[in-house]
């Protein structure tokens, strides 16, 4: 296995390297272990698996699905698994936890950008996984927003054990970090 310093990503890299670790895409060599798992060797059914029960992501472009409320948003991870109305009565406390609870019944139009991005910020952490992937959480929100969602996923890593991984330019989320890894030119760049 090559070490740190010379693990390459393409064009994109810190979405690359998002999309790898949250198997949307399989790497043209090495491998990546997700929990003692090789995924990269995963068929894409199982690959699904691993994303529906393991993984959240915080998209940049949030990716809400247009015709859906907040609510519906948020909700739609949960009924990919077969879940009771405890699990689902998750959705509104997100949804209130993150300041946007009066915008449930609203389509991703009648939201700003910001409240879009807590509504992707709350459909990543309704179904609990073990793992966020979250590219530029903090973008579109305003500084006392910006530092509530930070603080709600410190708390859940703290609490929880959830693991965030943050691709991010936001001084406020790396001086939460318990890891900065800095890519430079394709490379990790530990000299910084």
């Amino acid at each position: 296995m090559p070490s740190p310093r010379e693990i390459k990503f393409g064009f994109g890299h810190k979405t690359t390297l998002l999309n790898l670790i949250g198997c949307l895409d399989k790497p043209t060599s090495g491998r990546i272990v997700i929990e003692d798992r090789d995924v990269s060797k995963l068929s894409p059914r199982e690959l699904a698996e691993v994303r529906r029960h393991r993984l959240g992501f915080v998209f940049q472009t949030f990716n809400l699905v247009p015709v859906l409320t907040a609510y519906e948003n948020v909700e739609l991870p949960l009924l990919l698994t077969a879940v009771g109305a405890a699990e689902r009565r998750r959705v509104q406390e997100l949804l209130n936890a993150l300041g946007i609870g009066d915008l449930a019944s609203h389509r991703p139009d009648e939201m700003s950008g910001g409240q879009q991005q807590r509504v992707s910020v709350a459909r990543a952490l309704v179904t609990e996984p073990a793992f966020v992937l979250a590219d530029e959480p903090t973008a579109n929100l305003d500084s006392a927003t910006g530092t509530a969602i930070i603080e709600l996923m410190h708390n859940l890593n703290r609490k929880q054990g959830t693991t965030f991984v943050f691709s991010t330019h936001d001084p406020k989320v790396m001086e939460r970090a318990s890891r900065l890894v800095h890519i430079r030119d394709g490379l990790i760049d530990d000299s910084l």
